[in-house]
């Protein structure tokens, strides 16, 4: 007879093995992690869980080769079984490669979610070392948000030297220009997003164009600009505040609702039949890869015209 383990605190840290036993994490020194990944799970269901877990494994190759690939997919399988099948969560996974090989699970209760974004512009350009891979400039995106709060915003928008648009510090950028949906152009340094490439094959099925294409900071204030991730989903650019702190509202439409249901439709259980029921210690609710190793993209992105 199998008795269920009870389900960890909120907020606290698990350690994995690779004899497959968790252990709380009693707070070793470790420094910051190499690779992190994190989902929203609501009520058990997750949006692109194999993608978050494929670019996890992806990104665990390049910065923690001495985690063999063999444990890292056990590890994400043994995450799978640790996932609550009710309240609202955003748990984070680590790979952490100093002082010795780690891989951890962080099980937080989900952060209240937002409706709309103001982007805040930065006087100075994109500042991350691995713009690719989620976890190396975790401090240097904290700091940038923390700034943009300070200026009356929500978030930072990355740009490249020569003033492309990137994205935000926590958040994968689309554009619309008219019935079109716009996304950056293959070969600009921004992280594959799991909600972008999400978008994007929702858009195929819904026979939208797709463009990729590079945009300037001062062409997406004239624009429908949505920010994407995995906590959020959607949320359309309500405003834009520069360095100087000028603010200036920004272009929205009726189509976002469509949208969010469609996507929020695709979420799917994180694991059939198994996982914790979160009881007293759950959450309350609340209201492209295209290029990307490892991942596969939305065909049908066309280029710039």
């Amino acid at each position: 007879m199998t008795v269920p383990r009870s389900p960890a605190p909120a907020g606290q840290r698990l350690l994995w093995s690779p004899d497959g036993a968790w252990s709380p994490d009693r707070g070793e020194p470790r420094g910051d992690p190499s690779v992190v990944d994190s989902w929203l799970v609501a009520d058990g269901r997750v949006r692109g869980l194999d993608l978050h877990e494929r670019r996890f494994r992806q990104s665990c190759t390049g910065l923690a080769p001495a985690l063999p690939q063999e444990a890292v997919r056990r590890f994400l399988a043994a995450v799978r079984r640790e996932l609550p099948t009710g309240g609202h969560w955003f748990p984070r996974i680590e790979a952490y490669r100093a002082p010795s090989p780690q891989l951890t699970l962080w099980l937080r209760p989900a952060p209240e979610r937002g409706d709309t974004v103001a982007l805040w512009i930065p006087s100075r350009s994109d500042p991350r070392t691995r713009p690719g891979v989620k976890g190396p400039d975790l401090a240097a995106m904290a700091a940038l948000r923390a700034d943009a709060r300070a200026a009356g915003a929500d978030d930072a928008l990355l740009y490249s030297e020569d003033g492309t648009a990137l994205e935000a510090a926590h958040s994968a950028l689309v554009w619309w220009r008219g019935d079109t949906l716009c996304v950056p152009a293959a070969g600009l340094p921004v992280l594959p997003s799991v909600t972008r490439l999400m978008l994007e094959r929702l858009a195929l099925d819904r026979r939208c164009r797709l463009q990729a294409e590079h945009s300037t900071t001062d062409d997406l204030q004239r624009l429908e600009v949505w920010t994407l991730n995995a906590l959020h989903g959607i949320r359309p650019v309500r405003g834009w505040v520069d360095s100087q702190g000028r603010a200036v509202e920004a272009r929205t439409s009726a189509r976002l609702g469509s949208w969010r249901r469609a996507l929020h439709a695709r979420a799917m259980p994180s694991a059939p039949g198994s996982g914790r029921t979160s009881g007293a210690s759950g959450a309350p609710g609340a209201p492209g890869i295209s290029d990307a190793p490892g991942i596969s993209g939305a065909s049908g992105v066309s280029g710039p015209p």
